[in-house]
């Protein structure tokens, strides 16, 4: 049998300082972790595995909380040694990757098509504040928000000076939302919104993906897409690390 690691030896080997390994055996990302007498913690080579498993899936943070909720749930199922279930709830988490892709993408989809014309409101009387939230199924502070930051202009009426939501703001509204409920930032959607507006020919999955340096890139949203491609590669790779997991510890 060879012998026991020490939390220097695993921390050295995935690249991350001592206090992450303890940190990841206080969050339950480890299995339990035999000591000595002397209090000394007394790892093993899947222990080593686990930590490498573990590091793929949550390092780096994730794309939203149903990715992050599913990351969280697999590696405490890896750790707890149910390492067949755990490749399961893999496959099912890389699906649920892709799914996300594929509603950004059709979102994206969408947004081509409205800027064609091949999407096109009704004429109808200007509607209200609350009629366009009704109407669009959104929230009447969501339209104010997306106004104040400069997502949309709004006339108004030039007696009572309340809002008028016509066939182009209604239709704009529409792809504002389009984007967010598939995930694009209130940035990213503005940034845009305002490449086409200098020129109709932008290209609009580069325009939503692409981040300038006045961008705050701290939010994944901000380069929807560029993060999902990422994370659907860390859920293959997650997927690779867990099969050859299963190969060498499902019959010990």
């Amino acid at each position: 049998m060879r012998k026991s690691l020490r939390t220097s030896d695993i921390a050295k080997a995935v690249g991350v300082h001592p206090n992450t390994v303890r940190l990841y055996e206080e969050w339950g990302f480890l299995p339990a972790i035999p000591r000595t007498t002397s209090g000394y913690r007394q790892f093993n080579e899947f222990h080593l595995d686990q930590m490498c498993f573990a590091r793929t899936a949550l390092h780096g943070g994730w794309p939203g909380r149903k990715i992050r909720q599913s990351a969280l749930a697999l590696v405490r199922c890896a750790a707890a040694g149910e390492l067949e279930e755990a490749l399961a709830m893999a496959q099912t988490h890389e699906a649920l990757v892709q799914g996300e892709i594929d509603q950004a993408e059709t979102a994206v989809l969408f947004i081509q098509q409205w800027l064609n014309g091949e999407i096109v409101e009704l004429t109808r009387p200007p509607l209200s504040v609350s009629q366009t939230a009704r109407f669009l199924d959104v929230s009447t502070d969501q339209l104010r928000d997306w106004e104040r930051n400069g997502l949309l202009t709004v006339p108004r009426h030039p007696q009572n000076r309340y809002r008028q939501y016509g066939a182009a703001e209604i239709g704009r509204v529409r792809v504002i939302r389009t984007l967010r409920r598939a995930g694009y930032s209130t940035l990213a959607i503005l940034r845009m919104l305002l490449a086409v507006e200098q020129d109709s020919a932008t290209d609009i999955r580069q325009a939503l993906d692409t981040a300038t340096p006045e961008d705050d890139i701290q939010y994944a949203t901000n380069q929807w897409l560029t993060t999902l491609t990422t994370h659907k590669h860390r859920a293959a790779d997650m997927i690779s690390q867990l099969e050859t997991m299963v190969s060498k510890y499902a019959r010990c």
